[in-house]
């Protein structure tokens, strides 16, 4: 009987174990920006585009903010403007890298245990603007570090996100039309 508790025990362990890594990945087809500098990506980003899902409805004037903790890990704090409640939102979150802190590659938490990919597929030299993919094809986000983004860097990380598998008919570009955000330092 104790060999089978063993077992048992392993066995949900290792289950809970891919349960909350398996989250942590990335599309096939896309691959995330090497000699990655975390400390120049740090800052306030823009959402200029994003994939809907339920955590951003109904949200414009969408902003992150990242900034390193003790431990090299990125706080993340992103707010938006609710349309349909006519109020600011926020939502705390940690992010971590899944390997080497060179490599774009992270995942991010904003509910405990439960992570989920953030890989930096395409960045300019200058930190300005970023292509973000997520766990898969339903995540992705264009993102400046000022409320707008130049039309020759719109079409190439357009056409890398439609490369990668993505359908960028169905992006939502986020109107930046609001300068009261409380939450932006």
């Amino acid at each position: 009987m104790k060999a089978t508790n063993k077992i048992l025990a392993i066995t949900f362990s290792t289950g809970l174990w891919v349960l909350l890594n398996s989250c942590a990945s990335i599309p096939e087809n896309a691959v995330p920006v090497q000699n990655f500098d975390a400390d120049r990506y740090l800052g306030t980003w823009y959402e200029i585009a994003r994939l809907d899902y339920r955590f951003e409805k109904n949200l414009d004037n969408v902003s992150a903010q990242y900034s390193l903790d003790k431990n090299g890990d990125v706080n993340v704090l992103n707010s938006g403007y609710n349309l349909k409640k006519k109020k600011w939102e926020k939502a705390e979150g940690r992010a971590k890298f899944r390997g080497d802190k060179n490599i774009a590659a992270l995942k991010v938490s904003f509910f405990g245990p439960f992570y989920s990919g953030y890989n930096v597929v395409a960045l300019d030299e200058n930190y300005q603007y970023a292509l973000v993919a997520g766990k898969n094809l339903d995540y992705l986000w264009i993102l400046s570090k000022t409320k707008s983004i130049p039309g020759e860097v719109k079409t190439r990380y357009l056409n890398l996100a439609r490369d990668i598998g993505y359908d960028t008919s169905a992006l939502i570009w986020v109107k930046h039309d609001k300068n009261d955000n409380p939450f932006l330092k």
